[in-house]
This record gives structure tokens, sequence and C-alpha cells, in this order.
């Protein structure tokens, strides 16, 4: 098994990696390495600059991953505040801002951030969907008890078997083992 270095706090992504990466015979290692997240719209700039940091640290190759909810009828916020937004008013809040709201499409992206001695590369995963009008399930973490993907009639906490197979972070892991397999 080919070991790749995971800066997360959040052990939740790091099982999301190994799931995919256990086909690739890639295994993720957490480190708690923390790293100062620019504030940017832009989570593929967030993980950039994260993996940069990090690298410059450990002197190791790594990766780093940012998420974001972008939900269109709040202009695409929290986008990638989404965890500083989560930690404030978590679900509920997000749920009152949308109100009654009519346009509850949005979509989650991932952009995981492979940096080495020859800088860092990324790869994006996006899944479409919309804003519940109330939490559902009990599984998963984060915004997964509001959102649903497009095409499925349950939240990623209703059903995890359905995030482990089509989630922002599982299609973002897909296009990293891929490289990383051709490259590595």
């Amino acid at each position: 098994m080919k070991k790749v270095k995971f800066a997360t706090s959040n052990p939740h992504k790091v099982r999301e990696g190994n799931l995919v990466g256990k086909k690739f015979g890639i295994d993720f290692v957490q480190i708690k390495q923390s790293y100062p997240e620019i504030r940017d719209e832009d989570v593929s700039k967030v993980a950039e600059e994260g993996g940069r940091f990090v690298f410059d640290k450990i002197k190791e190759p790594i990766i780093v991953e940012d998420t974001g909810l972008f939900i269109e009828a709040l202009n695409g916020f929290p986008g990638s505040f989404s965890a500083f937004v989560f930690r404030k008013i978590g679900n509920d809040g997000i749920l009152k801002l949308l109100g009654s709201e009519k346009d509850r499409n949005a979509e989650f992206i991932s952009a995981i951030g492979y940096c080495d001695e020859n800088g860092v590369k990324i790869f994006k995963g996006i899944v479409k969907g919309s804003i519940a009008d109330e939490k559902k399930g009990m599984e998963g973490f984060g915004y997964d008890p509001i959102f649903i993907p497009t095409g499925y009639g349950k939240t990623f906490a209703e059903d995890p078997d359905l995030k482990s197979r089509i989630s922002h972070r599982r299609k973002a892991f897909q296009k990293f083992c891929e490289w990383l397999t051709k490259e590595g």
C-alpha cells in the first residue's frame, strides 16, 4: 500500500478518502498539522495554499482538502467558509436563512491540493443538489442532514451509502488516486 499523508483534523474525511484509496492501493494517513486557511471564495485556492504551507513545514508530499457548500439563493454562501459557518450557525441557521425560499439549489465542491517538491496540483469534485426544508437523517457530518443530491430523494445523512458512492469528496479522491496511480 502506498501511504499518502493527509493534513486534516477531520477523521471523517480520512475515512472517505480511504474508501476510494483502497481500490488503488493507497492508504491516506491523517496527520494533525494545522495550517492557516486563507480567505478566498475558491476552495481550490484554500487547498492549494494549505498544501503548500504543510509541505513547507514537513518537507514530505501531502494532501489538504477543502470543501464548500454553495447555495444559489444565498449567492454561493457559505462557500469556502462552510466549516466556519457550520460552527457558528449550523444546519438550523442555514435553514433559517433560506426560510421559505423556493430556489434551494446548491452544490458541494471539494478540492484536494497535493503538494510535493514539484508544487501543488488540484483535484476537484462537485455534486449538485438542493437544500432540504428540514434536517433529515442521523448519519454523516456537517451539512449532510440538509443536502439532497440531484436525482435522489434522501439527504446524505439519511443514506450514507449514497454519499460514499457519489459525493464531491469521493469524486475528488477518485481523480487524485487515478492521477497518483499513473504518475506515482
